[in-house]
């Protein structure tokens, strides 16, 4: 998960971030560590990593400290310098794709090809997610988290107005009509902030042209592509519909779910958390659904797919202490934990989800036969594609006429990304 409030990162900032950090962080080099510091853009999951911590503990003797971020900009620009400086995490939070293979390029990240390697063998992990975590035919990271993007749905609102989960795209858009009519919004943006900006941009155009999708993530497409395109057609149309919150809307999506302002928010499953931490309860207060191709000839349901690493610097402050931490957090003990104390899924394939509509998802989403996942399009765009994406798509939103100056600003950034990189790789 990611959370963010933009905010100007100047050089004053970062060197009180380096002081407000530094204590207890970097000193320690090649020192036995038993407390560790987890940096992290999770700062609403704290609690979390401080059951964590006393478990790892209990089990391991290595306690865990958390410090977490809500600032997304704020947050990569600090472990970025900690690259630079004493400053280190012990572990810290980061995203596959893109940016994942930008710091292991620059040699910052610590190997963990032994880990996926024992771990797939007894299980603990899984082949499908190994890719994600490949670089140049290493493993960097480990899962610390996994989670499949859907349709939170008010099932009291549902029911008030005789609503079930739809089985098709025509029957998610009638939906969208009947409660439009009846004076509710149907959907609520994914973020207060540009950050989860992209999501309807994701889900319209994989369950369209799912290829198109992914060769617009390796080079081989344009944004100015005529599926593109009419992918944002199909967006703007829905926007132009009122089937939105007012942009620019800075309340969080779960309080305004909890509220009924919105019925329906499309998120990843671990938003399951949010709601939860609010007093709700899944499957009596929401409900969970995929949301159905909006082209019905695809063999397969595009289902979104993300999983966050939990990483470790290669000089790490006590590299044996991160080492032994990241094979822990892998095994079934501490994943019944995490994933079960959160209300969410779990990277671990053995680990069993208490929840049983959260079990039902897991495996939903498992059927081959049925779904094709595609990752999550900020994993999947370049970075300096996805930031020109975030800010066009954010201001696509409250004019969503100008949707082909965005395309053709995002194709400009995406094409000369291109052209220093190989395309298909």
């Amino acid at each position: 998960m990611l959370s963010s409030k933009p905010m100007r990162v100047t050089a004053l900032t970062m060197g009180a971030l380096l002081i407000a950090t530094g204590c207890g962080s970097g000193g320690d080099s090649g020192g036995k560590k038993s407390e560790l510091r987890l940096y992290n853009d999770k700062g609403a999951w704290k609690p979390f990593f401080q059951q964590m911590g006393v478990l790892s503990k209990q089990q391991t003797g290595l306690g865990v400290t958390p410090v977490g971020y809500t600032d997304e900009p704020t947050y990569t620009a600090f472990i970025k310098t900690s690259f630079r400086t004493k400053v280190k995490p012990d572990l810290f939070t980061w995203s596959t794709g893109g940016r994942l293979k930008e710091i292991v390029d620059q040699k910052q990240v610590s190997d963990t090809s032994a880990i996926w390697a024992e771990g797939v063998k007894n299980g603990d992990l899984s082949p499908s997610l190994q890719k994600y975590y490949t670089v140049g035919g290493k493993q960097y990271c480990v899962p610390l988290n996994t989670a499949y993007w859907g349709m939170f749905y008010n099932k009291k609102i549902f029911a008030k107005y005789g609503l079930k989960p739809p089985t098709s795209w025509d029957g998610l858009i009638k939906i969208a009509d009947t409660l439009k009519a009846k004076g509710q919004v149907p959907f609520h943006h994914t973020s207060p902030t540009s950050l989860f900006s992209f999501a309807w941009f994701e889900q319209i155009l994989a369950g369209t042209d799912p290829d198109l999708y992914d060769r617009l993530s390796t080079g081989q497409a344009s944004y100015t592509d005529p599926g593109v395109v009419a992918a944002m057609e199909r967006w703007k149309s829905m926007i132009q519909a009122g089937y939105f919150n007012t942009p620019g809307d800075k309340a969080d999506p779960a309080d305004h779910f909890k509220s009924g302002k919105a019925a329906m928010v499309l998120n990843g499953t671990w938003f399951n958390t949010s709601m939860t931490q609010r007093g709700l309860k899944q499957g009596e207060d929401y409900g969970f659904f995929f949301v159905p191709n909006a082209n019905p000839a695809l063999p397969k349901t595009s289902l979104v797919f993300e999983s966050g690493p939990l990483c470790s610097l290669r000089k790490a402050p006590d590299t044996a202490a991160s080492t032994k931490f990241l094979n822990w957090w892998v095994t079934p003990a501490a994943q019944e934990k995490w994933a079960n104390t959160r209300g969410d899924v779990s990277g671990n394939p053995r680990v069993k989800v208490a929840d049983p509509e959260l079990d039902r998802v897991t495996k939903e989403a498992a059927k081959e036969e049925r779904n094709r996942l595609v990752p999550r399009y900020f994993e999947a765009a370049p970075p300096p594609v996805l930031t020109e994406a975030l800010s066009g798509f954010d201001g696509f939103l409250g004019k969503p006429d100008t949707y082909m100056k965005v395309l053709q600003d995002i194709q400009k950034v995406n094409a000369e990304y291109w052209k220093s990189h190989k395309a298909g790789s």
